[in-house]
């Protein structure tokens, strides 16, 4: 919930400062977690696209792959990009890199965006290990990691 109110809150300044905003949801098909035909997959209200704002709907972890979102961040006109949502260690990191192999310049504002715990090597590693994980790998190539829209200039 606290990444939802981040993303809002990010969201909320985006449309305010007149920034395109594309919106992505990843479709994982018909009764998986990601069918974005159900509440399950949907976007979540607090960070609903509004009219005009394009929706981007992707397959693979990185947001550039099969779809359009590249002429979508070509058309802004700018290389920076702002990225936040859901799964850090996946999505949100292979977009991230996805940006920055494509030349763009990714910020990931790291209090709207989250994640789940994940097993590994006979232990499991909590959400929060997991999200920072994430934020570093981020961070030590392939983009920028902010603690929270305000570190936005």
């Amino acid at each position: 919930q606290d990444a939802l109110d981040a993303g809002a809150r990010l969201l909320a300044r985006a449309r305010r400062e007149g920034v395109k905003v594309v919106h992505v949801v990843n479709d994982g098909g018909e009764g998986t977690p990601y069918d974005i035909r159900a509440e399950i997959g949907a976007i979540h209200p607090s960070v609903a696209p509004l009219d005009g704002e394009p929706v981007v709907v992707k397959k693979a972890p990185n947001a550039f792959v099969g779809t359009d979102l590249d002429r979508h961040v070509d058309a802004a006109g700018h290389t920076d990009l702002v990225l936040a949502g859901f799964m850090t260690h996946m999505c949100v990191a292979f977009t991230a890199q996805g940006a920055f192999l494509r030349g763009n310049r990714p910020t990931v504002v790291a209090d709207a965006c989250a994640t789940r715990a994940l097993p590994v090597a006979g232990t499991e590693l909590d959400a929060r290990q997991v999200h920072h994980s994430a934020l570093a790998t981020i961070a030590d190539l392939y983009g920028v990691v902010v603690p929270s829209q305000k570190e936005i200039s």
